[in-house]
């Protein structure tokens, strides 16, 4: 897969993407990610236990993380208009798209993983809405990175 450097022109870098339109394509993102792990991992043999958790959690991380680092898009942004970009403009680094995304590993917590997420999403959410510029905890972490939206 080439990475895609075409870089998003300054003037579009105003203000990001409103957490509407993000938690909508972060939505779709999640419905067709669950449908692979659904489906997916018991074909590849694996039902239950911590395997299938540490798989499951692999499988979104490498979504997540190559999608944005190599498109700027996932599916769910692509359908939402919306673009992740780098301080630069382009593509953030795979390293920056790994930070941003880095929350999900909290799920590989037994017990305590599921609550953890839902917990990181609210702060993500509100980090978002009280940011003049709409940056998350997760953009900040990955500094430069930034959801803004793109003419389809």
């Amino acid at each position: 897969m080439d990475r895609e450097d075409r870089s998003v022109e300054s003037s579009e870098l105003g203000i990001g993407a409103s957490l509407k339109r993000r938690a909508v394509a972060r939505f779709i993102d999640s419905f067709l990610i669950g449908v692979v792990i659904v489906y997916a991992i018991p074909i590849a043999g694996f039902t239950e236990g911590f395997t299938t958790t540490v798989l499951s959690v692999a499988v979104v991380m490498a979504y997540f993380t190559l999608m944005e680092s190599y498109n700027g898009r996932t599916i769910g942004k692509m359908a939402l208009g919306l673009r992740t970009v780098g301080p630069d403009g382009r593509n953030p680094s795979l390293e920056m798209a790994f930070r941003r995304n880095v929350w999900y590993l909290l799920g590989l917590f037994p017990y305590i993983g599921g609550v953890a997420e839902i917990t990181a999403v609210i702060y993500i959410a509100v980090t978002i809405s009280r940011s003049p510029t709409n940056t998350g905890w997760h953009d900040v972490f990955a500094p430069g990175t930034r959801v803004v939206p793109v003419g389809r």
